[in-house]
């Protein structure tokens, strides 16, 4: 029987390298070595038990990688083929599926999350969620697609209008992908708050028009090109604090996109007049709903750079502490089994 390395979470507070059997693909599934699995919040959430999972479990749901084997009824992909993983599986028979709202499934379920994902050497995925890589996509890009396809639904979420200005607080991963995508989508003006110099450094490389440090306030109120306030906030932290704040930048009439997912539990005070006073729009935005192949399509068009965005690439033995003791000041980490 050959075995494979995977990081495996246990219970919480319990997630280590583990030696499994290699699995074999079975009907509409296919086997993938995988190349990369970005980490994501979530992977921390899962660790501290502050997300529904099922132990032992190995996680990771942003991954890409080559396919090595197809199970039966599987005929239009085939060994050696680049393929990136939707991990959100479907129902498509509950009263939101139905709805067309498949990402409230009330039977989702999710590779990396309560399915085996992508922290492993090798990692099974039915054959419907997986997207095959166009030619100048690398498999290391590749690991981005699912992020950049939640950044695509929030981004139709927030409605920005040719013209709009926008501010992204957070100059991370997410908040770096939003910011581009804004820019796509015809805003005049885009600033990334972000208390790392090296990401609002990174943020104008990208091509942020206006980058801020928190530490200097509220950039509504100084007088620069966003006096009076901000058409679409878009908080990518997942903190109180921020979340608060995008409500205080936003212009009246205004557009909040709660992106960032906070702790379970968490609340966030808000002052409901200014709500009123200000007819704002607060809005949430859940996974990647029909937004993963446009995601391939946008990175194989170069037309939202994803590679300088990948600061630091560990193996899979690094990844347990990694997740215990997060490395300072990274905009994203990839795992290479």
């Amino acid at each position: 029987m050959q075995t494979m390395r995977a990081v495996v979470f246990e219970a919480p507070g319990e997630i280590a390298v583990r030696e499994r059997a290699i699995p074999q693909p079975l009907t509409d599934e296919v086997l993938i070595r995988v190349a990369a699995c970005g980490i994501c919040g979530t992977d921390r959430h899962i660790m501290h038990g502050e997300f529904a999972t099922r132990p032992p479990v190995v996680i990771g749901h942003e991954y890409a990688g080559t396919v090595v084997a197809v199970g039966p009824g599987v005929a239009d992909l085939c060994e050696g083929d680049p393929v990136a993983v939707d991990p959100n599986i479907v129902c498509g028979q509950c009263r939101p599926c139905l709805r067309g709202q498949v990402h409230m499934c009330r039977n989702l379920a999710a590779l990396g999350v309560n399915q085996d994902g992508g922290f492993a050497e090798y990692a099974i995925a039915p054959r419907k969620q997986c997207h095959r890589l166009p030619a100048g996509v690398s498999l290391r890009d590749g690991a981005m697609v699912e992020p950049l396809a939640c950044c695509i639904h929030g981004m139709d979420l927030a409605g920005v209008r040719t013209g709009d200005r926008v501010a992204v607080i957070g100059g991370g991963a997410i908040g770096q992908l939003l910011a581009q995508l804004a820019r796509l989508s015809g805003a005049a003006t885009v600033l990334v708050s972000d208390m790392v110099a090296a990401r609002r450094k990174l943020a104008r490389e990208l091509g942020a028009d206006l980058v801020w440090d928190p530490a200097d306030g509220d950039p509504t109120q100084c007088g620069g090109p966003l006096a009076g306030g901000v058409d679409v906030v878009i908080e990518a932290v997942g903190s109180r604090i921020t979340n608060s704040q995008a409500i205080a930048w936003a212009a009246p009439g205004g557009t909040v996109l709660w992106f960032g997912v906070t702790p379970p539990g968490h609340l966030v005070e808000v002052e409901p007049n200014l709500i009123f006073e200000k007819e704002l729009r607060i809005q949430g935005a859940r996974i990647n709903p029909f937004t993963h192949g446009r995601a391939v399509d946008l990175l194989a068009a170069r037309r939202v750079n994803v590679a300088p965005l990948i600061t630091l690439e560990i193996g899979l033995e690094a990844l347990p502490g990694e997740l215990a003791n997060p490395s300072p000041n990274q905009t994203k980490i990839v795992v290479v089994p």
